[in-house]
């Protein structure tokens, strides 16, 4: 019943969305999640800079950027607290860091216990190293807000909101929050979909772009190659955000996956 339910108010809504018209508007409609997975030593240094350089555009231009996982920010919060528009805005973002303390503790876990097997064999040694990376992916420009999981995002500009690092999950959040399109850096090679709001899969180095050539929408490794600087790359995938919004296929919608990947924040220790 409760799925037919669903399918009877899918249909109910179809007339009113085919009447809608394509028109020109503003990139202040684009609201970004960020993420990053699989990351590796090159995180820190390509990718993710680039993305920071693309938010940094965007919000220039009246979008917004969600950035996430606070995990993986942990060590580098410092770089967001004193880029809050108000005491509130940072008090509210150590509050969650925290609350994220107490978390793992009563599960018998510890902040510290990052990066992942994976993340390691991609050159990262310390949180710290990969929390210097992930933050990176949030460019320069203020902290306007700082939201609970899945709490609709109502600022404009960069805002935090609270989520594991467990990507499916985080982006699940970022999505309910209103994020309308999602970029994805990788340096292990994770291929996120993201049915709901297209993905963009952003390659670290070289090696892995001409890997995963198929899954992989933009190739930061350009950055590591030196045929590219971070200011360009961040150009590049701002224009490709705008593209991609105005109805250009990411790889993952080309391939049809991403169907699977609505992961809410279960019960119990979910880092």
């Amino acid at each position: 019943k409760t799925v037919a339910k669903g399918i009877a108010l899918v249909k109910d809504m179809l007339p009113r969305a085919n009447a809608v018209q394509r028109e020109p508007c503003s990139a202040e409609h684009i609201t970004l999640g960020l993420q990053c997975g699989g990351s590796d030593g090159y995180s820190g240094i390509s990718a993710n800079p680039a993305l920071g350089a693309a938010v940094d555009l965007l919000v220039a231009h009246g979008g917004s950027a969600i950035l996430s996982e606070t995990p993986e920010i942990y060590g580098a919060e410092h770089l967001l607290t004193r880029r809050a528009v108000q005491p509130a805005v940072a008090e509210k973002l150590i509050a969650r860091i925290r609350w994220w303390e107490h978390y793992t503790q009563i599960n018998d876990g510890e902040m510290n216990n990052n990066p992942s097997p994976g993340n390691k064999a991609g050159g990262l040694t310390t949180i710290l190293e990969k929390s210097l990376g992930a933050v990176a992916k949030g460019g320069t420009r203020n902290l306007q807000a700082v939201y609970e999981y899945a709490e609709p995002v109502t600022a404009r500009g960069l805002v935090y909101m609270d989520t594991p690092g467990y990507d499916p999950v985080s982006a699940t959040g970022q999505v309910a929050g209103g994020a309308n399109l999602i970029c994805f850096t990788t340096g292990r090679g994770s291929a996120y979909g993201c049915a709901p709001s297209p993905s963009l899969k952003l390659a670290t180095h070289t090696a892995l772009w001409q890997r995963q050539e198929e899954d992989m929408d933009i190739n930061c490794g350009e950055i590591i190659d030196g045929s590219a600087s971070v200011a360009e790359m961040g150009q590049r995938i701002f224009e490709r955000v705008l593209a991609t919004a105005s109805g250009a296929p990411s790889k993952s919608e080309r391939h049809g996956y991403g169907q699977n990947e609505f992961v809410p924040w279960q019960v119990g220790a979910v880092m």
